[in-house]
C-alpha cells in the first residue's frame, strides 16, 4: 500500500530504459464534463491538523537507556542499497534513513524541515536570470572514511541522476534534469546549485545523498551499490547482511557528528506479515507493522492481563480450550480410559494434540501481553482505480458514474471504524490533511447519488435491457449471413441431387448438431464464473474482452463526445473551471465559494431531462447497450495479507450492482497482481494504494500524466495506471513545479486535483490504516503517521528507580 505490489519510487524517467510500462492502445479520449472545480480554497483548509496524530511514546532523550538491540520486522531484505534503482523497496528505504544523509526530512505534518545534521542553511538566493539555491552545510558532517560531505558528492549526484548518461539505470531523475550546474561557494563548506529553469521542490533534491564513491561512475552505481555501500554518513552505519539469516545489522556510527544513537544495534529482520504475530509471540521481534488480526490479538492478550488471568486462563476463556465443556471433558476421559483399545488411543492422541495447542497458546498470549500496539494513519492512501483505456471506462460519463455509486464514507469507516481511527475519507489525490497542499476538491466530481449514477449511465447508452437489443441498423439476417446461406442452399441442392428430401433434411440437422459441437469446443466454458447480477453461476455468457492491436476494435484513437446537451454544459463548465485555474483573486473564489455547497445538483452531471431509472424492477436489472451487457472486471489480490481489500471490494461490488453496473471479480496471486495485472491494464476495476508525497508538483506528475502514444501505437503510461489524464492536468503540474512562490504552487497543486477528480481514472477512499506492535519499554518508535523516524532516539525507556517512582506517584 504500501500498496501491494504499487512501487514507491517518485517518477518513472522518460528515458528509453524507464519506459518499460506500454499499453497496447491508444488512449479513447473524451470531452471533460465538470461541475465547479475546486481549486482554491480556504486557508483554514490548508491548515487543517493530521488526520490522526502520531503514536510513537514519545519520550525525552534523558529518560531512554543507553545501549540495546532493536529488532524491527521488514517485509524482506532488499534487492539494492541504491534507492534510486528500479527495484528499491521500503527495506532500502529504511536502510537509507538511518546511514545516509538526508537533507530535509518529514515532520508530523508531512511538511519538509531542514535536518540541522547537515545543513547550517540553505535557500534560494538568487531567482534572476536563473535561480540558484545556496547550500551552506554542516562543518561537522563527515563520511564514515572520514571525508568532508562536500561538493563532489553534490556534483556526482546529480550527473548520475540528471539523465544525461543513459549507462547508468536510474528509475527516476525528477528535478536533477533542470540542474545547470553546480560550484563550489566561498569554502569547501557552501555549494550553488543553479537551475536551467526554475524548480519549486528544490527541498526534494539530495536526499537521500549518497557519497561520490556510489554516484560516480555506472558501474558503481549500476551493480556496486546494490549489496554494500563504501560510504555512510548516518547516525547508523551498515554493518553487515545475512541473506541466510534474513538479517540487516546497522551499528551505532563511531564518527557520528550529531545526537549519539542510544541503541548499539538495529537488527532489520524479514519477516513476512503473516509471520509476525507467530514472530511476537515467540518474542523474536520487538518492533512490527502488524495486520489487524494480529492487532486484535494483543489487544485481547492485554485485557486479559489487565484482569488479572495468565495464559492458561485465557486459553480457557477464548482460545483452543474454550469448546471444552465440563460433559465433553468427561465424556473425552472416560473414552480414553475405556475398554475399547483402538477408540481409546484415538482419543489420547487427540486429548494430547489438543493440551499441546492449548500450552501454545497460553505461552503466546502471556508473550504477547508484553506489547502494544500504536496505531496511527499511513502516509498513504487506497483508491479505487478505473482503467479508462478502452471498454465501457473510456467513456467519462460511465466513470462517473461508478464514482457517484460509491459511499466513500462507508468504506472508510469499514476499515478504520473497528480500530478506533478517524474515518473521514481523502479529499485529495495528491496530499493528505495536515499537508501543505491538501485541499477537499472531490466537490469537482460529487459525491454518492444512485440517481445521478444512473442518469450518466442512461446519458452513455446503457440501459435497462440494453443487453438484449441489437446495435442500431441491424436488421434479422445481415447481408454476409443472407450469402452464407444462399450458396449453402445451392451447394446442398448439387449434392442432393437423386436424394430424398428425407435423407437431405437428415444430413442437414447433423451437420447442424456437428457445428454446434465444433463452436461449443472453441468457446470457454462458463462453470465456476459469477457476474455480480446473474441469478446463478454461468447463467449468462460474461461480455468477451475486446480484442487489441492490430485485429482489434480498439486500435486506433476514438474521441468519444457527450450528447449535445451534455457538450453545451461542458463547454460552459469548463469556462468556468478556466476562471478557476488562471484566477486567483476574489471572483475566483467567490465563485467556488457560492458554488461548493452545491455538491452535485441535478443536471450538472448529465444532460437535464436524463431520465434515471426509479422502479425497483428496472433498477435491479442489468443495464446494457447495443446488445452487449454493462460488466467490468474487477481484479483484487488472493493472498492472505489482503483479506481487508477485499472486504472493501465486496462492498463496492454490492454498491456498483445497486446502480445496475454487473461485477466480475478476480482474484488473482499478490504476486501477479500489480505486475501482470494493474501495470500491464489488465482489468477494469483495481484497488491499490499510492504513498503521499511533501512534493506533490514533482512525485505525482507521473501518476496522473496524460499517456503518450509511442512511435510503434502504444501507449507510454509512467505511472498513470488508470490511463486517464489530460493536456489541462499535466499543465497545471509542470506550473506548479516551475513557480517559486510557494502560495501559488500549492494553489495549482489544487486545482490539478479538483481535475483529476472530475475525469474520474482513481477515486481516493481512504487513508491506510498503521498499527505497529511494539515492546512496552520501546519508545520514540511505532505509528510514525506522515513523519520520517528520527533513528538516534529510539530505544528503550530507562527503568525508573524507587525514588524516582515515589516521586512521581
Amino acid at each position: 500500500m504500501s500498496q501491494i505490489g504499487a512501487p514507491r519510487g517518485r517518477t518513472c524517467s522518460r528515458s528509453p530504459r524507464s519506459r518499460t510500462l506500454r499499453s497496447v492502445a491508444t488512449l479513447t479520449s473524451a470531452v471533460l464534463a465538470v461541475t465547479v472545480l475546486a481549486g482554491c480554497s480556504s486557508g483554514d483548509e490548508a491548515d487543517e491538523a493530521p488526520a490522526a496524530a502520531q503514536d510513537n511514546a514519545p519520550a525525552a532523550r534523558d529518560r531512554v537507556a543507553d545501549g540495546g538491540t532493536l529488532r524491527w520486522a521488514v517485509d524482506a531484505l532488499p534487492t539494492t542499497l541504491n534507492t534510486f534503482q528500479a527495484d528499491a523497496d521500503g527495506t532500502t528505504s529504511r536502510i537509507a534513513g538511518a546511514v545516509l544523509p538526508a537533507l530535509y526530512t518529514l515532520d508530523e505534518r508531512g511538511r519538509p524541515r531542514l535536518n540541522p545534521d547537515y545543513l547550517e542553511s540553505a535557500q534560494v538566493v538568487e531567482t534572476e536570470p536563473k535561480q540558484v539555491v545556496l547550500y551552506k552545510l554542516n562543518q561537522q558532517a563527515v563520511w564514515s572514511d572520514g571525508r568532508e560531505i562536500g561538493a563532489p558528492d553534490f556534483v556526482a549526484q546529480w550527473r548520475a541522476l540528471s539523465g544525461r548518461d543513459t549507462a547508468y539505470w536510474t528509475a527516476r531523475n525528477s528535478g536533477y534534469e533542470r540542474i545547470e550546474k553546480i560550484e563550489r561557494g566561498k569554502n569547501d563548506l557552501e555549494i550553488r546549485v543553479t537551475f536551467a529553469k526554475p524548480y519549486a521542490d528544490w527541498r526534494s533534491l539530495f536526499t537521500p545523498l549518497y557519497p561520490k564513491q556510489v554516484m560516480g561512475s555506472p558501474n558503481a552505481f549500476n551493480d556496486g551499490a546494490r549489496t554494500t555501500l563504501k560510504a555512510t554518513a548516518g547516525p547508523f552505519l551498515l554493518k553487515t547482511i545475512d541473506r541466510k539469516s534474513g538479517d540487516v545489522t546497522l551499528a551505532r556510527n563511531p564518527r557520528w557528528w550529531g545526537q549519539s544513537a542510544k541503541l548499539d544495534t538495529v537488527v532489520l529482520k524479514a519477516v513476512p506479515r503473516a509471520d509476525r504475530a507467530t514472530a511476537l509471540a515467540a518474542g523474536t521481534l520487538d518492533l512490527a507493522e502488524i495486520d489487524r488480526s494480529a492487532a486484535e490479538r494483543i489487544a485481547l492478550a492485554l485485557r486479559d492481563a489487565r484482569a488479572g488471568r495468565n495464559g492458561a486462563q485465557a486459553a480457557a476463556a477464548h482460545g483452543p480450550g474454550s469448546a471444552i465443556t465440563p460433559s465433553k471433558a468427561l465424556k473425552s476421559w472416560a473414552l480414553a480410559h475405556g475398554s475399547d483399545d483402538d477408540k481409546a488411543e484415538e482419543v489420547k492422541a487427540a486429548r494430547k494434540k489438543n493440551q499441546e495447542a492449548i500450552a501454545r497458546y497460553a505461552s503466546a498470549q502471556d508473550a504477547l501481553a508484553k506489547y502494544v500496539v500504536r496505531k496511527s494513519l499511513e502516509p498513504a492512501y487506497t483508491q479505487l482505480s478505473l482503467n479508462g483505456e478502452s471498454g465501457p471506462l473510456a467513456d467519462e460519463r460511465v466513470r462517473r458514474a461508478v464514482a457517484r455509486a460509491i459511499n466513500r464514507q462507508e468504506l472508510a469507516e469499514s476499515v478504520l471504524g473497528p480500530l478506533g481511527l478517524p474515518a473521514k475519507p481523502p479529499g485529495s489525490h495528491l496530499a493528505l490533511a495536515g499537508q501543505a497542499a491538501y485541499a477537499d476538491s472531490s466537490d469537482a466530481l460529487g459525491g454518492q447519488d444512485t440517481k445521478e449514477a444512473q442518469a450518466l449511465l442512461a446519458d452513455a447508452g446503457w440501459v435497462p435491457g440494453g443487453a438484449l437489443q441489437k446495435p442500431a441498423g441491424t436488421k434479422a439476417g445481415s447481408e454476409a449471413e443472407k450469402e452464407a446461406e444462399k450458396k449453402a442452399a445451392e451447394k446442398e441442392k448439387e449434392k442432393g441431387k437423386g436424394e430424398k428430401a428425407e435423407d437431405s433434411t437428415g444430413a442437414k440437422k447433423a451437420e447442424g448438431s456437428t457445428d454446434a459441437k465444433k463452436k461449443g469446443s472453441d468457446t470457454a466454458s462458463d462453470e465456476g464464473l459469477y457476474i455480480v447480477g446473474d441469478d446463478k453461476p454461468g447463467d449468462r455468457r460474461a461480455v468477451p474482452a475486446p480484442v487489441i492491436g492490430a485485429n482489434g476494435p480498439e486500435n486506433g484513437t476514438n474521441v468519444l463526445a457527450p450528447a449535445p446537451a451534455a457538450a453545451r454544459e461542458s463547454a460552459a463548465l469548463l469556462a468556468r473551471a478556466e476562471a478557476l485555474d488562471t484566477g486567483t483573486g476574489s471572483g475566483a473564489r467567490a465563485a467556488q465559494s457560492v458554488a461548493r455547497p452545491d455538491r452535485g445538483v441535478a443536471g450538472a452531471y448529465a444532460p437535464r431531462g436524463t431520465a434515471a431509472p426509479v422502479t425497483a424492477p428496472e433498477a435491479t436489472k442489468a443495464l446494457g447497450k447495443d446488445g452487449k451487457a454493462l460488466s467490468l472486471r474487477f481484479v483484487l489480490p488472493s493472498g492472505p495479507g489482503s483479506e481487508s481489500l477485499r472486504a472493501v471490494g465486496d462492498r463496492i461490488v454490492r454498491m456498483l450492482d445497486a446502480v445496475g453496473i454487473r461485477t466480475e471479480v478476480t482474484k488473482v496471486s499478490d504476486d501477479s497482481f500489480f505486475k501482470d495485472h494493474v501495470a500491464s491494464g489488465d482489468y477494469d476495476l483495481a484497488l491499490y494504494s499510492w504513498p503521499a508525497s511533501a512534493f506533490p508538483a514533482t512525485d505525482a506528475r507521473p501518476i496522473f500524466a496524460k499517456p503518450e502514444p509511442a512511435s510503434d501505437g502504444s501507449l507510454l503510461v509512467e505511472q498513470n495506471y488508470s490511463r486517464v489524464g489530460t493536456d489541462r492536468i499535466d499543465q497545471l503540474f509542470d506550473q506548479a513545479a516551475g513557480t517559486l512562490d510557494e502560495e501559488e504552487a500549492r494553489e495549482l497543486v489544487r486545482q490539478a486535483d479538483a481535475r483529476i477528480w472530475a475525469a474520474a481514472g482513481s477515486i481516493p477512499l481512504y487513508q491506510r490504516p498503521q498499527l505497529v506492535a511494539a515492546r512496552a519499554d520501546l519508545v520514540n518508535a511505532g505509528a510514525w503517521g506522515l513523519a520520517a523516524p528520527r533513528y538516534q532516539d529510539i530505544g528503550f525507556k530507562k527503568p525508573e528507580s524507587s525514588k524516582g517512582a515515589e516521586r512521581n506517584r
